[in-house]
């Protein structure tokens, strides 16, 4: 899908970065791009990440064909309200949230008949967040995650499945529920723990600390007001995966007090080898010729 005109409705990391790789790939299409930040949405115009800038929502979306919501979880049901009389009528509305139930929920509550959504999470970001770190090549080679139900138009998938193909990204096609149980073990606890790692650290121990921690912990430098949305937002999957962690780290500690250090070492040695395969198939994937 090459839209001709885009409403970005948040121009940070992912908004900004939205904007780049539309750039990148067409020169006719008219991005606008929605903010409440002069600032962000004057370096935003720099960048060449948007064409317009526009401080109302509503204003933002009249016209366009396709429309992605871009601001934290938590803003959605507000910006829904406010769009959806400005929406015309066969335009297409998406997202890059991290959960996915809620979001379809209040789409479907909101929108009016006539406008399609279809849930999306681009699995691609990082800790830092504003438009000045946004980059055309962010999806490259990354996965996104659309999560239609049955009410989805199909042509309205399509499209949009088109529209992050353009931009360089792997697609998957999950449920709503599946989408926030999976993204709950490899996005939401990890983002958890990485912060209870450094919140369990004395300043002596921070004084010691090498590349190691550092890696280990990067993703907690995230924006606390956007990560406490989706923790709460995620709530019921994020209890059952952090239940599994400590159901594995509980079996750690029989080791330990066991002296068992075989089991020790089969335990890590196991972890090291799954991770080699993820790494490998990953760098497959991204790199298939």
């Amino acid at each position: 899908m090459q839209p001709r005109r885009l409403s970005i409705l948040g121009v940070g990391l992912l908004g900004g970065s939205i904007g780049l790789a539309v750039r990148a790939t067409s020169s006719s299409c008219r991005i606008i791009g929605y903010g409440h930040r002069k600032e962000t949405l004057d370096r935003a115009v720099q960048m060449g990440a948007i064409d317009e800038p526009v401080t109302d929502a509503a204003a933002a979306v009249e016209g366009a064909d396709l429309v992605i919501l871009c601001t934290p979880v938590g803003l959605f049901a507000d910006i829904l309200s406010r769009i959806a009389p400005a929406l015309k009528p066969g335009s297409i509305v998406t997202d890059v949230g991290s959960t996915k139930r809620s979001v379809v929920k209040l789409a479907e509550q909101r929108l009016p008949r006539g406008v399609h959504f279809v849930g999306s999470h681009p699995m691609a970001g990082s800790e830092k967040r504003g438009a000045e770190f946004a980059r055309a090549d962010l999806f490259k080679g990354a996965t996104c995650i659309v999560t239609p139900t049955d009410a989805t138009d199909a042509g309205a998938i399509e499209q949009v499945e088109a529209f992050w193909q353009l931009l360089g990204m792997r697609l998957i096609r999950l449920s709503p529920d599946e989408h926030d149980r999976l993204a709950a073990q490899v996005s939401h606890v990890p983002h958890a723990v990485a912060a209870a790692l450094v919140a369990m650290q004395s300043d002596a121990a921070l004084r010691l600390a090498g590349r190691g921690f550092l890696d280990a912990t990067r993703i907690a430098s995230g924006d606390g007001g956007l990560w406490r949305d989706i923790l709460l937002d995620n709530q019921d999957h994020v209890r059952d995966g952090v239940r599994k962690l400590l159901g594995e780290l509980e079996q750690l500690l029989e080791r330990l007090e066991k002296k068992d250090g075989e089991a020790v070492r089969r335990w890590l040695d196991a972890s090291a080898a799954q991770r080699e395969r993820w790494v490998r198939q990953k760098l497959e994937e991204m790199n298939p010729d």
